[in-house]
């Protein structure tokens, strides 16, 4: 592309040379002002005339030199006009400048004359005013510009015009031109408007023509435009496609071909780079002219090799070594596989938080002078280097420790509570806890606004921290107000029933963090968010409740493969927070190689607007077993009332009516013969739960507790009489990296009742992904005398896993799992010594469309005839 901007600017002056110094050069005399001031401005007498010497200089006047009045009594001269006159002729000059400056405060005025030495015109007087000696300067340039056009008989702009422009506004052309009709035809100010014309970046060439007139110059500005951007191209890119780096660009089609803006983008692309770490990219472009003035635009990318984290090191640490110092942060070094985990990554936001992260790493180990100094990165090649300087100084032990202030507890029994005190190094971490136990101890008691500062004492010559905590309890709080937003879809009274705060009753904070845990355990939103304010008074507060929901309707599919079913799948529609009440609905059906099953079921959590929960479901199963078929039809009526936090009773009434038919004489055992036909079970169950889990799905803490009895027949009715007993528990445990241990068992019993039958369907078999993975469904069972399979009447199973968040804000956490447990028959004892086991690992992810369970699991103990190359099994959902 043609570029002209030095040769527009050479030509102008080349133009404007002739017009500025072609004529005689003017001599001028300039000679001291006088100052008039009641504080001491003498130095101004000389300043002044220096510096409207140097621009008129710039304007190409012979300013005399001041010596050249040395052995003239000039003084005497300057009585009269007359004097004045014959001193211009004696020192050679064509003009004569003087004048005064008078100062009244702040306010100042300038009268300066001006007055030729041949001739007998009166002297040219020029006044101007100002305030604030910052002004001075402007005020001496509006002098000079007046005695300038007098000096040089310049004449008057009297018209600007524009032509050649097609797209460009000519406003917006005039606002970039300082030239205007009425100012002094003046060759430095043209030389600035065509700088600033030609730095708009729209123009390839400029040209000025004046043209005279009777009362004045016109101004003609010739411009050029450049072309149209036609077509934006990238070549040499394979990191980012064509349309992400489209996306990172200011300049588009269509478009004035800016080189200033092609510039800016160049360094916009290769700033994107630099995200990913090619810190040696080179991006360079092209313009290839068309017709019709338009061009295409072509950046040429050269990506270089992604830089990497070749070293870091540490400068200044002896308590700690540098091995221990990279594992307190998140950059690092480049490992075997970095193209897995992307070790080695520069990341300026980590890096800046690893300072953070190692200076608390030695403050919490008793380090609390210590100081970590800004990384030092160096680019080599295709490395980085990494060094960091560390001023470790002493290390404090923890001295006393007291408490003071409004104490509302006994002192002994608030420093007990705290945990500095269990330390034998300074630790700014615990002190920072104690700090938030102790302010959570006091807004438990209604005291919102408690202030707790802890007042740290070093002593240099004992190496000790002393501290204390000074509490100022302020006054009780009760809240005035609950204001709750955000909620489109979920009615306001399913938020409150479940805070434990109340409207008019006292502040509490553990209380307020059980609502907020409560309301996240609905899984009815995605954030919720809590701001308390003053309320009317200063011991009332308005709590605000910010919620945004999500989706509550899934429509889910899953399936998996196991020896009994081959490939299965299932679905179901449900809706967990109907109308917006809280209401769960749901319709899912069961399809596989051996059985079908289609359940309707409704919950209404909170009965009557007390937390008695009541529901019901209806279905129809149909289950073609390996020895026998039933088709049953049934319901059951459920119930559940909460005792006390995440403590739930329920009781159940459920009615079964089941049609055993297609048994196989040979291998079906004699108790399964015995069922053939009509079989009715009328049970009722009690049951006890504890869930305290902080969220259904991929919990990080809490437990989950259950026990129930089942009685059928007897009083009740039916063909089946039994009674079975079930037990569960899963504890959740926060582990280091934020990652999770999960152990869970669970155990049944089943006896048969006087006068009624303890069915196959109702005894227990063990397989699958709820059960233990690598197994099959119903794989682990018992057998009886005659070595028929059949359901046992006992079990145990137990499941550990280790849960690890892969990609934690979108919801991905992989998982590691060891399952085991066994079945036994009516003649067995349950042994610890004799159970299966399977291991494996799975994904799982809470994704938009609802949660997705993905694990594969082996068998550790197979049998002959397992299958030893392990088990695929998935579930998935989808969101409406």
């Amino acid at each position: 592309m043609r570029r002209y901007s030095i040769g527009i600017v050479l030509a102008f002056w080349c133009w404007l040379s002739p017009w500025a110094y072609g004529a005689e050069a003017v001599r001028i005399l300039i000679l001291p002002f006088e100052i008039y001031s009641p504080e001491d401005r003498s130095q101004l007498k000389e300043d002044i005339p220096k510096v409207m010497g140097l621009q008129l200089k710039q304007e190409g006047a012979v300013v005399l030199d001041m010596q050249i009045l040395e052995g003239i009594a000039w003084k005497e001269k300057m009585e009269s006009l007359e004097g004045i006159r014959v001193l211009g002729v004696q020192t050679g000059a064509d003009y004569i400048l003087w004048g005064s400056m008078t100062w009244i405060g702040k306010k100042f005025s300038i009268d300066a004359k001006l007055m030729q030495s041949l001739g007998k015109e009166p002297p040219r007087s020029v006044y101007t005013e100002g305030e604030g000696i910052e002004n001075l300067s402007g005020s001496i340039t509006d002098i000079v510009k007046d005695i300038d056009s007098t000096i040089f008989h310049r004449q008057k702009v009297v018209e600007i015009r524009i032509q050649g422009n097609d797209r460009i506004e000519i406003d917006a052309i005039r606002r970039k031109i300082k030239t205007q009709p009425g100012s002094v035809f003046h060759a430095g100010d043209l030389s600035e408007d065509l700088k600033s014309i030609y730095s708009m970046g729209y123009f390839e060439n400029i040209r000025i023509e004046s043209e005279d007139r009777a009362d004045g110059k016109i101004i003609t500005f010739f411009v050029e435009e450049k072309p149209t951007i036609r077509v934006i191209r990238t070549t040499g890119n394979t990191v980012y496609d064509n349309e992400e780096i489209a996306k990172n660009l200011t300049i588009k089609t269509g478009s004035i071909l800016n080189i200033f803006m092609i510039q800016q983008n160049v360094r916009r692309i290769e700033e994107l780079y630099r995200e990913k770490n090619y810190h040696n990219v080179k991006v360079s472009y092209l313009v290839h002219e068309l017709k019709n003035r338009q061009a295409d635009l072509e950046f040429v990318i050269k990506e270089g090799e992604k830089v990497r984290i070749k070293s870091i090191a540490f400068e200044g640490n002896s308590a700690f070594t540098d091995k221990k110092l990279k594992k307190e942060m998140k950059t690092s070094e480049k490992g075997v596989f970095s193209w897995i985990t992307a070790s080695g990554e520069l990341n300026q936001e980590n890096l800046n938080q690893d300072v953070e992260k190692i200076a608390a790493f030695y403050h919490n180990n008793g380090y609390i002078q210590a100081k970590v100094g800004e990384p030092q990165v160096e680019f080599k090649e295709n490395w980085i280097y990494i060094t960091m300087k560390i001023e470790e100084g002493p290390r404090f032990k923890v001295g006393t420790v007291d408490i003071e202030g409004d104490l509302i507890l006994p002192k002994e029994e608030l420093i007990e509570k705290i945990g500095i005190k269990k330390e034998e190094y300074y630790s700014r971490e615990v002190v920072r806890n104690d700090s938030l136990l102790l302010s959570d101890l006091y807004s438990d008691q209604g005291y919102a606004y408690a202030n707790i500062s802890p007042r740290i004492d070093q002593d240099q010559e004992k190496r000790v921290v002393n501290i204390a905590y000074t509490i100022k309890k302020g006054g009780e709080v009760f809240f005035e107000n609950i204001v709750i937003s955000g909620n489109i879809k979920t009615r306001d009274k399913v938020i409150r029933r479940e805070l434990s705060v109340y409207e008019q009753e006292r502040y509490s904070g553990v209380q307020l963090k059980k609502s907020i845990r409560n309301l996240y355990r609905l899984d009815y939103f995605e954030d919720v968010k809590v701001n308390t304010v003053k309320g009317s008074s200063d011991d009332k507060m308005v709590l605000k409740i910010d919620v945004r929901e999500k989706p509550t309707g899934f429509f889910s599919v899953g399936g998996g493969y196991s020896s009994v079913e081959n490939l299965f799948a299932m679905g179901s529609i449900t809706q967990r927070n109907l109308f917006g009440r809280g209401q769960t609905l749901q319709l899912k059906a069961e399809l596989g190689g051996t059985s079908t099953r289609y359940t309707l079921s409704f919950t209404e959590p909170w009965l009557f607007d007390v937390p008695l929960s009541a529901g019901m479901d209806l279905y129809n199963w149909k289950f073609d077993y390996d020895t026998y078929d039933k088709d049953s039809v049934g319901g059951k009526v459920r119930f559940g009332y909460r005792l006390f936090d995440y403590t739930t009773a329920y009781l159940y009434y459920t009615y079964d009516v089941a049609d055993i038919t297609n048994i196989d004489e040979e291998e079906a055992s004699d108790s399964i013969k015995d069922l053939e036909g009509i079989n009715t079970t009328s049970s009722i169950t009690a049951k006890m739960g504890y869930d305290s889990r902080d969220r259904m799905f991929n919990p990080t803490e809490g437990q989950k507790h259950g026990v129930s009895v089942e009685y059928a027949g007897g009083p009740l009715g039916g063909d089946m009489a039994f009674t079975k007993y079930l037990v569960e528990t899963g504890w959740y445990i926060p582990l280091f990296l934020s990652t999770t241990g999960f152990l869970h068992g669970e155990a049944g019993y089943a006896q048969e009742n006087p006068g009624g039958r303890l069915p196959d369907y109702e005894r227990f078999y063990l397989g699958g992904m709820n059960s233990l993975r690598g197994f099959g469904s119903r794989d682990i069972h018992a057998v009886d005398e005659e070595g028929m399979e059949i359901g046992g009447d006992k079990y145990v199973q137990f499941n550990v896993e280790y849960l690890i968040p892969l990609v934690k804000k979108a919801g991905v956490v992989g998982v590691l799992f060891y399952d085991t447990g066994n079945v036994y028959n009516d003649d067995e004892s349950i042994d610890l010594s004799d159970l299966r086991e399977s291991a494996g690992a799975g994904v799982r992810w809470y994704s938009p469309i609802g949660p997705i369970r993905i694990e594969y699991g082996y068998i550790l103990d197979p049998e002959d005839g397992e299958d030893t190359r392990g088990r695929w099994a998935f579930s998935m959902g989808q969101a409406f």
